[in-house]
């Protein structure tokens, strides 16, 4: 009797990402299509600017067939537009709803992952596991935001308690059952740590894999000023009072 292979979800986060988005996709549907022959890709378009969502349109009109272009039905890369912009932790929220598969990838849209690493999570996937967390080898960026993305996890590991080792490796591989109890609510970064929190406060186990990090090649981090770092924190800070003193893991208040 053939083993029954799970279908995968794979869903990238989308803000004037053009100038990576057609590699990635076309990527992601070399590596997924070999590991499950039921799949889909969705770019969650967060707010682009109307030159950079014409772009896209037209990136994934060239990478579909032209069976999908002739018989929408068997389309299976979907754009889902935020007509303005939610941040990182909405466009995540909406890659989680919108995914229709037993189980559910996602990465960035910076190309600073190589989606065929998906395989590797893949292969980490056992039974018992609801989520494999990517970590990175090696850091690519400037060593200012090596540093900060060190003080950060640090900081995030310990006042929450988490169980990983690189809180903000956006590289992962969740089984969809897990967000029948896992809710999220976060609209900026700190949807990760509400993500890999909750997962293990509902009794997921989470297994680890070692990912390359790369250069980025396009585009720049949409995190690093002071404004957004300033509203993470103030995030961050409500977050932790939910979850850690309140122990409220079921709704935003």
């Amino acid at each position: 009797m053939s083993k029954v292979t799970p279908s995968i979800s794979v869903f990238f986060p989308f803000l004037n990402d053009w100038g990576t988005v057609g590699s990635l996709v076309g990527i992601a549907i070399s590596t997924v299509s070999k590991l499950t022959n039921d799949w889909e890709i969705l770019i969650v378009n967060d707010g682009s600017n109307p030159q950079d969502r014409h772009a896209l349109d037209e990136i994934v009109q060239q990478i579909n067939p032209q069976s999908a272009i002739r018989n929408p039905k068997i389309n299976r890369i979907k754009i889902i537009d935020h007509e303005e912009n939610r941040g990182y932790g909405g466009a995540l929220r909406t890659g989680f709803n919108e995914a229709k598969k037993d189980l559910v990838f996602y990465t960035d849209c910076d190309a600073q992952y190589d989606p065929r690493e998906l395989a590797n999570l893949y292969n980490a996937l056992k039974p018992n596991v609801g989520m494999v967390n990517g970590y990175k080898i090696k850091r690519s960026d400037p060593w200012f935001r090596i540093v900060t993305g060190r003080i950060y996890h640090y900081f995030v590991k310990y006042a929450f308690g988490l169980p990983i080792r690189d809180t903000d490796c956006d590289f992962r591989l969740i089984r969809r059952e897990v967000f029948k109890k896992v809710k999220l609510f976060e609209n900026t970064g700190t949807i990760c740590v509400e993500l890999v929190k909750k997962i293990d406060h509902f009794g997921f186990k989470i297994a680890e894999v070692p990912v390359h990090h790369y250069w980025r090649t396009s585009g720049k981090s949409q995190f690093f000023n002071f404004k957004r770092l300033n509203k993470t924190g103030i995030n961050l800070f409500k977050l932790w009072w939910r979850l850690m003193i309140v122990q409220n893991y079921t709704s935003s208040r």
